[in-house]
């Protein structure tokens, strides 16, 4: 059965985006890294937040724009919103709430990840005690502000059971299992 995975790279200081979301001081940290390349194979879903699906992106400007993990993966995307569009969008589904989303991206996903892609979205999933794993790509950088990896004010601690630190070119990837109690 698939597991939800939040994976992001953020900064030093905890943020995964800068002000206003910017995206451009990924640009910088991203290159190879053994630990995404071999999660990439292993991921059969997106369930993406609408903030991160309309967002900016730090591969704009390229042929790499638009494309999840800068065209390294194609397959089936959920992208939970309120507020679809009125387009239709190759492989992507629009989902009002986050039972549905989930339940679908599993389905869609077989026995691999559901790779979770935004915070607000990271934290739902995480208050409805359905994230797994959290994988985070920690870039030598200090942002001072922006969106938080986890914003979760007076919901509590979680536990995290380590499960693997690894080292890239310039970023450090820790992945931890979810421990609910």
């Amino acid at each position: 059965m698939a597991r939800l995975l939040y994976s992001a790279t953020m900064s030093l200081d905890g943020f995964i985006a800068g002000p206003g979301g910017d995206m451009s001081w990924l640009t910088a940290h991203l290159g190879p890294n053994p630990e995404v390349g071999e999660l990439i194979g292993r991921i059969g879903a997106l369930l993406v937040g609408r903030r991160t699906f309309g967002g900016d992106d730090p591969h704009r400007g390229t042929e790499k724009e638009g494309k999840a993990f800068g065209g390294g993966w194609e397959g089936p995307q959920f992208v939970l919103t309120h507020h679809a569009p009125d387009t239709v969008i190759p492989d992507v589904t629009f989902v009002g709430d986050l039972g549905t989303a989930v339940k679908a991206a599993k389905d869609a996903a077989g026995y691999k990840y559901v790779n979770v892609l935004g915070a607000d979205v990271a934290r739902q999933c995480m208050d409805a005690g359905v994230l797994d794993e959290i994988l985070m790509i920690v870039a030598p950088v200090l942002l001072g502000a922006g969106v938080r990896m986890f914003d979760r004010k007076d919901r509590g601690s979680v536990d995290l059971e380590q499960l693997r630190v690894t080292e890239a070119p310039h970023v450090t990837n820790l992945w931890y299992r979810v421990r609910y109690s």
